[in-house]
Formats: C-alpha cells, sequence, structure tokens
C-alpha cells in the first residue's frame, strides 16, 4: 500500500503548514568579512560585492540564517517531531536533493537578519536508487529590517537504503548518475563528448565563466561564444568522500576544486594519485573519462605523485 498499513502518509502530511522555526534571528549582522571570504572562496569578483555600497551575493542566503555547531534555539518541536516519525517507520537514511532561492530584496553589510520556516510539504512514498522514503520541503523566509529579502526551499530525502545486491546475482552495475542537460549547458556537454573542454567567454567584456550559465556575471551581457581549454590547472581546494556510499560510487574517492590556467574553476575527481595524496596546488591535466557505454566526464590526472 503506498500509504502502509498504519496510515503513515497521512500522518506525515498533517505537518504540512507547521512551523520548523518561528522568529529566529541570525547569529551575526550581514557583514563585509564573511562577504569578502565567500567571494575570494567562489571566485566572485564582482565589484557589486566590494565598497561603500556593496550588496551581499544573493546565494549568501543560507549564510546569515545558520546555526552553526550551537545550533538555534528557536526551531519548533513539529520538523523534530516529524523526521523521528519517518525514523520509526524505518526511513533512517536522509540525503539533501535539492534547494530553491529567491532574491526579492539585496542584503547588504549591517542588516539585521530574522527568519521563519515552515514544513511546506511531504512527499507521498517514492522509490529511489537510493532506497525507498519520502522527500520533505521546508521553506524559510529570510527578512531585513522586517521587509522580505530572500525564500530558501530545502528539500531532503528521508529513506530506508535499498538493499545491497547479492554477489553474482545478475543485477547490472549501478551507473553513474546523469548530467542534467539543458539548453544553458548543452554546448559544453557536446564539447565533452567531442572531447573538448569548453569555457564561455563574453562578447560585451570578453570575461570568461564556468560553468555555463545564460548572461555575464560581470556585466549582464547575453552574448557569448567560447574558447577551448588547455586541459593544465592545479587543485585549487578539494575533499575527499568518504559517506554515504552511492550506487557507481567506490568512497573513499577525491573530489576537487581545479583552477584551469585559463583562470576559471570547475569541480571534477582527482584521478591518477591515491586520495590521501592529493594536495592543493597539485598540477592536473585534462582527460576524459568512459563510465559506461553512454557517459564520458572530464576529469583530471595528477601530473606528480602528491608527496610531500
Amino acid at each position: 500500500m503506498r500509504n502502509g498499513p498504519d496510515g503513515l502518509y497521512e500522518r506525515l502530511k498533517a505537518y504540512e503548514g507547521q512551523p520548523a522555526a518561528t522568529a529566529g534571528t541570525g547569529k551575526d549582522l550581514v557583514n563585509e568579512p564573511m562577504i569578502r571570504h565567500w567571494c575570494e572562496a567562489m571566485g566572485d569578483t564582482d565589484p557589486a560585492y566590494r565598497g561603500p555600497d556593496a550588496v551581499a551575493p544573493p546565494t549568501m542566503l543560507q549564510a546569515w540564517t545558520m546555526g552553526g555547531l550551537s545550533g538555534h534555539t528557536d526551531r519548533s518541536g513539529a520538523y523534530d517531531e516529524l523526521l523521528t516519525l519517518l525514523d520509526e517507520a524505518g526511513f533512517t537514511s536522509v540525503v539533501a536533493t535539492d534547494c530553491e532561492q529567491e532574491y526579492p530584496r539585496p542584503l547588504r553589510p549591517g542588516d539585521a537578519i530574522t527568519f521563519d520556516a515552515v514544513i511546506e510539504s511531504v512527499s507521498e512514498r517514492k522509490t529511489t536508487r537510493l532506497g525507498t522514503g519520502h522527500f520533505v520541503t521546508t521553506r524559510m523566509d529570510i527578512r531585513a529590517g522586517g521587509e522580505l529579502a530572500g525564500t530558501h526551499r530545502f528539500r531532503i530525502l528521508k529513506y530506508a537504503p535499498a538493499a545491497p545486491k547479492p554477489e553474482g546475482g545478475g543485477e547490472p552495475a549501478a551507473r553513474r548518475p546523469r548530467p542534467v542537460i539543458n539548453r544553458d549547458n548543452a554546448g559544453f556537454w557536446e564539447g565533452v563528448a567531442a572531447h573538448r573542454l569548453l569555457i564561455q567567454r563574453c562578447q560585451g567584456c570578453a570575461a570568461l565563466r564556468f560553468p555555463w550559465l545564460p548572461g555575464c556575471g560581470a556585466c549582464g551581457s547575453p552574448e557569448w561564444d567560447t574558447v577551448e581549454a588547455s586541459g593544465e590547472g592545479t587543485v585549487f581546494s578539494y575533499v575527499v568522500m568518504h559517506h554515504p556510499p552511492f550506487p557507481a560510487f567506490d568512497p573513499p574517492y577525491a573530489v576537487g576544486l581545479i583552477e584551469l590556467s585559463e583562470g576559471v574553476r570547475m569541480v571534477s575527481n582527482v584521478v591518477g594519485v591515491p586520495y590521501d595524496k592529493v594536495r592543493i596546488g597539485m598540477p592536473v591535466r585534462l582527460e576524459f573519462l568512459r563510465v559506461d557505454d553512454e557517459l564520458e566526464l572530464p576529469v583530471f590526472r595528477a601530473q606528480d605523485g602528491g608527496e610531500g
């Protein structure tokens, strides 16, 4: 049965519309140091985020509401009750799936942040590659000076992990997730298929950008062409993925933020060296990895042994 013999889905649906946080306050004012750290980490040099009339990057919206290690005291019991109910029903694992943000008003240094959050929706039971579970969406409304400045929807999947397939069971191996290809990035994937790593170049100001976007973040021009990357780069930053395990991935493995010689950065796997030997500043070289009959991906091979 879709809802189970105990009417679980009806019990879950009863939490829709209940508050997840009420009258929350940001732990810090919107401030220039945090904006600077964010821009440096993201490689965003837009002049709108500097100087006496600076605004905060819109995608920093969630940064001003996060509770950090000490958490928030304004969180309601309803959200915890919902997650507990899902745990008791066997949906004990969780993975974040996606988020949506809207920006009605820019945030500026000195703004004091307040927010409210609500449990917006709980899905019917869904079966995914990870397992069977329910998608839970919360919506947070963020205000500055009482004025709506942003809306943040965050969706998780609470699921029961799929049982591992027995050895030699004849089941096909799990495939890597397919990239989402749309009108804004189709040209990039066409380049990958031809073993070319293409970077967008604005025809208004000649700024290079990656990932692909419909317009220039520097001057706003919608006109662009492409340049082919040389394939040379260095590891700007990296993480080692240990958990959670996903089908078609075999942790631990290194995921790097690669700074290309052209100046843009992209996320990809670092290969050709043990995961614990990857280092910031390590030189890497582009290659294309065929992961199955239908998919090739750009990855970066380390050009030294990672010692030191």
